[in-house]
């Protein structure tokens, strides 16, 4: 039986991947890593408290996955939006090495990149880059584009952005398939069979995870 920890589990993707595993014949013990308890906690979760950064991750693990990421709206300040999109995830992946685990997976974003001019995407390629350094046996860098599914919190600007693409989906194809919409639930099958197999480092985006979101087998 395999054993998993995720943080952020009560965002979107943690929240669908917590479903997931729950629900997976090989899945074992599930640490969620959050400041609140998630809901819907299984037989197979226990809840670790996210206090300040002071946490502890089991030396049982077999795979970690990161979910942590806030917006410049609700973080209100680009100091801390890079205290969660940046230091948390860096902070969380150290804590993860130093306990022995070897394969670890990091929800990103579409066009993340450390030279960007754009705060967000230079914060995510930064976060990409610093987990690079790290040394993980197996690491999953997924770049999903506009995430669709339902959240707990409410996101005007995701929103509007999911009312616009419904309208001119049919204008990605080609080049443009990898900005496309893809639901939760896609991207997290596909974090969990990409960080299973493999060695080395791995970047998947929206086109290529609605791929691997099939050899699901749980």
């Amino acid at each position: 039986m395999k054993t998993s920890i995720i943080i952020g589990s009560t965002g979107l993707i943690g929240t669908k991947l917590h479903e997931i595993l729950s629900n997976n014949s090989d899945q074992g013990k599930l640490y969620l890593v959050s400041r609140s308890v998630p809901n819907n906690l299984s037989d197979k979760s226990a809840h670790i408290p996210l206090e300040n950064g002071n946490y502890s991750i089991p030396s049982d693990v077999n795979y970690a996955f990161c979910c942590l990421g806030t917006t410049m709206s609700k973080a209100g300040s680009k100091e801390a939006f890079l205290k969660v999109d940046l230091n948390m995830v860096v902070d969380f992946a150290k804590k993860a090495k130093e306990a022995g685990i070897n394969r670890f997976a990091l929800v990103s974003s579409i066009g993340a990149n450390p030279k960007s001019s754009n705060f967000y995407l230079r914060t995510k390629g930064q976060a990409e880059e610093e987990l690079k350094k790290i040394g993980f046996e197996r690491l999953v860098i997924v770049r999903p584009s506009l995430l669709l599914g339902k959240r707990n919190e409410k996101r005007v600007g995701e929103d509007i952005g999911k009312a616009l693409y419904y309208i001119f989906r049919f204008l990605f194809i080609g080049p443009l398939r990898k900005y496309r919409g893809i639901m939760d639930e896609d991207v997290a099958k596909a974090m969990i069979v990409l960080v299973e197999q493999g060695q080395g480092t791995i970047i998947a985006e929206s086109n290529a995870l609605k791929l691997f979101s099939k050899e699901y087998k749980g």
